[in-house]
């Protein structure tokens, strides 16, 4: 653990977790030997399935980190790192293999409980129950008759809860499938709003474009008013030319322009 902290501290926290990891499934094995329940043991053997998973996950993690220092850390180095991944996936492959024999066991247990007896026991049964009293019968039968009930209302149980699982999981797809289809029909929303507002900012132009002529020509509207106005300022009576004392022509140009 030192040796790792010199190297990565997320090598070693991630080291740190699989180590609790591996004393978890140690102890969690030890444990299921002890339970006698089928149903307590299938759900210790998921529990434990649950906490091999998570060790899969933090090892894949360790060994991107590793990569991660290759180029930094000196080829002895990365020998040693890589020889603490190896010995890290052998134990966790153990305990898969554990799991794995635990769960063929307790496959084997529930098949016991549907098939029926085989003929040596089936022969032992009928020499002990020659010895049984009539009571002793009916209290021999009646038992089994609870034990098999049990079988069967475990059995029960173990349908009901993958009816239930099933269910859960239908649901859930279905969640997906409806959040997907909102998700789609939002972004037809989102496509239909900005086709709208690129036409409007389109129409937006245009009637800027007006707007621009429009006060173009009122802009010269008002120059030739004020150009009026100025014409009248400077020469207010508006006299004709052959009024102004000087300026009028000679007769002759004024009987052309009569004639004109």
């Amino acid at each position: 653990m030192a040796s790792l902290a010199t190297v990565s501290e997320e090598l070693a926290e991630i080291d740190g977790q699989i180590a609790d990891i591996f004393r978890a499934l140690s102890n969690g094995f030890q444990k299921l030997e002890k339970i006698k329940d089928s149903n307590r043991r299938s759900r210790q053997l998921e529990e434990l399935t649950d906490k091999l998973r998570e060790c899969k996950r933090l090892i894949k993690e360790f060994d991107r980190e590793l990569k991660g220092l290759e180029d930094r850390n000196d080829p002895d180095t990365n020998k040693i790192l890589n020889e603490k991944k190896q010995s890290l996936i052998k134990e966790l492959n153990s305990y898969v293999a554990m799991k794995k024999q635990c769960a063929s066991n307790l496959d084997n247990k529930r098949v016991e409980l549907f098939e029926g007896p085989s003929e040596g026991i089936g022969e032992d049964n009928v020499l002990l129950a020659s010895s049984m009293t009539n009571q002793e019968l009916i209290d021999n039968g009646n038992q089994m008759m609870d034990e098999t009930d049990q079988a069967i209302e475990r059995s029960k149980k173990v349908v009901h809860d993958t009816i239930n699982v099933g269910t859960d999981t239908a649901a859930a797809l279905k969640a997906q499938t409806e959040q997907m289809s909102r998700i789609v029909n939002e972004l037809d929303s989102i496509h239909f709003s900005i086709k709208k507002a690129s036409k409007l900012v389109k129409e937006i132009g245009r009637q800027v474009a007006t707007d621009k002529c429009i006060m173009a020509l009122l802009f010269l509207i008002v120059l030739g008013v004020v150009t009026i106005i100025i014409v009248k300022l400077v020469n207010p009576h508006n006299k004709d030319i052959r009024d102004i004392p000087g300026l009028a022509p000679p007769v002759q140009s004024r009987r052309l322009l009569w004639k004109c």
